[in-house]
Formats: structure tokens, sequence, C-alpha cells
């Protein structure tokens, strides 16, 4: 099925007052399983927007069979914060670890690694990090290599006990920090890079409608997201983060959708992961 680019694609905010006359959204209280899962179930744990502040993190981070972490694990993607996120998810427990990555990891984007990146560095905003922390970022050679502990997926799936995970970092333009796309034909080509068997999809951005709503009132979600992930793809799950405050749990009735920001609005870790169970393919 061809998704077309939304008329409205460029204001979020407005084409989401036309697509609500259309669309349910369901808010989900979703509390920590407290028995082990079933043989025939998956436990997949997901967070995402930890910004290099796990040391700092209170709450237990339950087990399960797959870790989901949702991008934006650095603050800018320096190398000595990506070895310290690798650390970290080391020491987890989870048998599957998933990363993606988000717009904070600058040294991940390609954009921000030519030789031309010292002239990108000073047309970006530093959200109070010193400039130069900015530059050694977007420096830093080889950059996937220091993540030994997981998996990485970048525009590409793993599959596991059956179930198809595919994981994407790509997001509507946002101070224009790494892998960010214009708003409309830009994103929807990396969209239609997601495969219709997906059963997991993880973005970084939320689709427009879930869990994209900002404290300003804006929506800063992706039209053409909603509409692949609806239309197309029609994953059972769709985990992201990047808007804090839009952490939580909702669904259309077909799709669930989960905002793992761990981080709220503040830059505190205080959301506490989210936890689902996910039936394993007969025979898998």
């Amino acid at each position: 099925m061809n998704i077309e680019v939304h008329p409205l694609t460029s204001n979020p905010t407005r084409a989401w007052k036309e697509l609500a006359n259309t669309q349910k959204v369901v808010k989900i209280n979703v509390p920590v399983p407290s028995k082990t899962p079933s043989s025939d179930k998956l436990r997949i744990v997901c967070m995402s927007d930890t910004h290099s502040l796990t040391p700092h993190i209170k709450f237990h981070i339950p087990n399960g069979d797959v870790f989901i972490h949702a991008g934006d694990f650095t603050r800018c993607g320096a190398e000595d914060e990506v070895v310290d996120f690798n650390n970290w998810i080391g020491k987890l427990p989870h048998k599957h670890k998933i990363v993606i990555a988000g717009n904070h990891e600058l040294s991940f984007d390609r954009t921000f690694t030519h030789p031309l990146s010292p002239n990108i560095v000073k047309t970006i905003p530093t959200l109070g990090l010193p400039r130069n922390n900015i530059a050694e970022a977007v420096t830093a050679s080889n950059i996937k290599e220091r993540l030994t502990n997981c998996v990485y997926l970048q525009d590409e799936a793993i599959n596991i006990s059956g179930l198809k995970i595919y994981g994407t970092p790509w997001q509507p333009e946002f101070h224009r920090w790494a892998f960010n796309l214009p708003r409309g034909e830009e994103c929807l080509k990396k969209w239609n890079l997601i495969p219709d068997d997906t059963d997991i999809l993880v973005t970084h951005t939320p689709p427009i409608g879930h869990g994209d709503l900002c404290c300003t009132g804006v929506r800063a979600g992706c039209v053409e997201l909603l509409a692949t992930v609806q239309r197309r793809v029609k994953p059972k799950y769709h985990v992201f983060g990047h808007i804090h405050e839009g952490y939580g749990v909702s669904t259309d009735g077909n799709v669930i959708y989960v905002n793992a920001s761990t981080c709220n609005i503040n830059y505190l870790p205080i959301n506490p992961p989210i936890v689902f169970d996910i039936s394993i393919p007969q025979g898998k």
C-alpha cells in the first residue's frame, strides 16, 4: 500500500486536529507484570531517553527476555558517553538487548561526521552543553563499534523467536540535531523501508497523536509515520521516546504505542521502564 504525504504534514498540530476526528486514542495503564511469563511469550522491557543519566536511576529495571532502548542514550554522542552506556547495558540481565540512536547521538549520524562537521557544529544549538563537547562528538570515528553489549539497529531488523523487531532513528526536523529530516517526503522514504511483517517497531520519534504532545501544546509526531503504522505495517507494538512529556502507553484499538522516555521534561530519569509480554508465533 502506498502512503501519501499529508497536505498538513509540515504543521502536525493542525494535522492532528483534522485527523483526531477519525482517530481512536485510548490511554493504557500498564503495571509491571508480577509473574514470570509463560513459555509461549517473550517479556519486553522498554526504556528511552536516558541521556547519560543511568547512574542516577533509582528504580529497579525488571528482568525480561528483550531489553529495548529507543534512542537518546547520550547527551551528544561523545565517545566516553557511548562507552559508559555500553558498560551499563552490559550489566543488565536481559538475553537480548536492542538499541537505536536518537537525535542526541550526533556521532552516529554521518551528517555530523563528514569533513564539514566543524561548520555544522557552529550551526546547531548546544542545549546547555559546552561547544567543545559537541565538536568532539561529531569527530568521533567508528563509534558504533563501542556498542559491544547490545545489537544496534539503524534501518534494519532482528528476528528473535520468530518475532521481527525493526529499528530506525530518524525523526522530523528537531533543533537541527542528529537523524533529522524534513517533514513529509524525506521522512516517508525512511518509513517505506520498514518491512510489512514487523511485529515490534522501534523508532525514536513518536507518530502523530500518540505520546507526541509537548508541554507547549504543540504536536511533534510524524503524520506519515502514523499512516505507515496503521495502514501498512500494522505492528503489534510501536516503541519510541523523544518527547519526554509524552511518556506512557496508548492504543488505537489495533496497535499499542509505547513512549518509553525515562527522563521527564526536566531531564530527571524518573519514569520507570515499560514492560509487556508478547506471544511467540506458534512453532517458534
